[in-house]
This record gives structure tokens, C-alpha cells and sequence, in this order.
């Protein structure tokens, strides 16, 4: 992957980790800037713009998952968080808080780079202009199948990098049920329970996007025993 101008964003509190995460990213080819809290990484992305953000969770002040929580109302970066807490639920916790990933602590920088790379590769491309769009109308919501863009009128519905991938893949088969193995698979994730719980999650959260009553989905759809089905007008 050419990392040629994609800026990437360290926030941790630990000196040592954050000068070893900087360095080992920018041999990778990265623009790297380093914050060491909540506070400081709040004004740094107030005047810059990143393509990911590597974000520690057990940090003083503010954490990781309240700060992913308040960035997810206003933006859409990409978020991989660093935790110490291997448990599944506090892995469920980041997801829910608006991550796109994690990495349990301790971890090999080379795995970081891998989960990073596949973060980015999940991020929608620029389309040429002469293609004709291509739309799936979901109640009063518009998705452009080609931008992976989502809009309810003129108002464009932010999604996450999970949520564009996800989109793309159930947009490429409408009206056909898809795994949770499968989601889980043609998200780039290892494979296994946990895996899948967490593609629930997602799913969850594209609901509270797309339905009128997440409770009750009409358009992504729950089929028993086969996995979610996307159901357009």
C-alpha cells in the first residue's frame, strides 16, 4: 500500500510508546503527529485533518472511548484503539463507542500495521467522474452505490469506514442474506465468535442510520439463520 501523504494521528500518554510508534510509522511511509492526552489531540484535530487515528484507551483526564464517542459526532476518521483490556467487552465497548478497531496491549508494531492497512483499504476510492451513478433508496434515505455516499435529502449521513465497507458489501447483492462468517471474512477480521459479535455491533449502529425504528428494521434485515439481508425500495 502507498502510504505517500496519509497523515496518521498517535494519542497516548506514555512517552516511550508514543516516540516508538511515531518513529516505526514514518519508516512505514506515514505523516505521523503525536498527542499525549485527550485534551492535546482535541486541539490538534481542530486545525488538521488525518486519514486514521491511533488512539490509546486507558489514558488520565479523558479516555479513548469517551473521546471516539464525542469525535464520532462530528467526523468520520478512522479510529483504531490500543487497549490493555483484552476482554471481549471492552473490545464490544470501542466499537460501540464508534471504532473501527482495536488492538489489544501488548502488541507487535507490524501487527499494528497490518490492522492499519486494512483499516485504509476499507475506506471508499474516488470514482471518475463519468460514471453514472448508481442509487439504492432506503425509505428517505438515498445511498449512492458508486461515492458510498449515504444522504436523507440534501443532509450527507456520516458513516465510518466499518459502515462504508459494510454498506458496499451488502449494496453488491441486495435482497440476498449475508453471513456474519461472510461479513466478517470480507471485512478483513480474523475469524470467530468474538469476530461476529462485533459485526452485530456494527450493524447496530448502521441501523440507527438507515431505519426508522432500529428496533424494528425494515431495510437491514435480520434473516434467522442465514445473517442480514439489505432490503431497498
Amino acid at each position: 500500500m502507498n502510504h505517500n501523504d496519509l497523515h496518521l494521528l498517535i494519542v497516548d500518554d506514555d512517552e516511550r510508546i508514543r516516540d516508538l510508534l511515531k518513529k516505526f510509522l514514518i519508516r512505514a511511509g506515514f505523516l505521523v503527529t503525536a498527542a499525549r492526552d485527550a485534551a492535546h489531540a482535541r486541539r490538534v484535530l481542530s486545525g488538521l485533518d488525518f486519514d486514521l487515528i491511533v488512539l490509546d484507551v486507558m489514558m488520565p483526564g479523558e479516555d479513548g472511548l469517551s473521546l471516539t464517542a464525542a469525535l464520532r459526532e462530528t467526523m468520520t476518521t478512522p479510529i483504531l484503539l490500543l487497549t490493555a483490556r483484552g476482554e471481549t467487552d471492552d473490545r464490544i465497548k470501542g466499537l460501540e463507542a464508534g471504532a473501527d478497531d482495536y488492538l489489544p496491549k501488548p502488541f507487535e508494531p507490524k501487527e499494528l500495521l497490518l490492522r492499519i492497512n486494512a483499516i485504509l483499504r476499507r475506506m471508499p476510492e474516488s470514482q471518475p467522474e463519468d460514471i453514472t451513478p448508481k442509487f439504492l433508496q432506503l425509505g428517505a434515505i438515498r445511498y449512492d452505490i458508486d461515492r458510498g455516499e449515504m444522504w436523507q435529502g440534501e443532509d450527507l449521513i456520516r458513516l465510518t469506514s466499518t459502515e462504508v465497507q459494510l454498506m458496499k458489501i451488502f449494496s453488491s447483492q441486495p435482497g440476498e442474506a449475508v453471513s456474519r462468517a461472510k461479513l466478517v471474512e470480507d471485512l478483513g477480521r480474523d475469524r470467530g465468535q468474538a469476530q461476529e459479535r462485533a459485526v452485530d455491533v456494527q450493524i447496530t449502529r448502521l441501523r440507527r442510520k438507515i431505519e426508522p425504528n432500529p428496533k424494528q428494521p425494515q431495510y437491514l434485515q435480520t434473516v434467522r439463520g442465514a445473517g442480514y439481508m439489505l432490503a431497498p425500495d
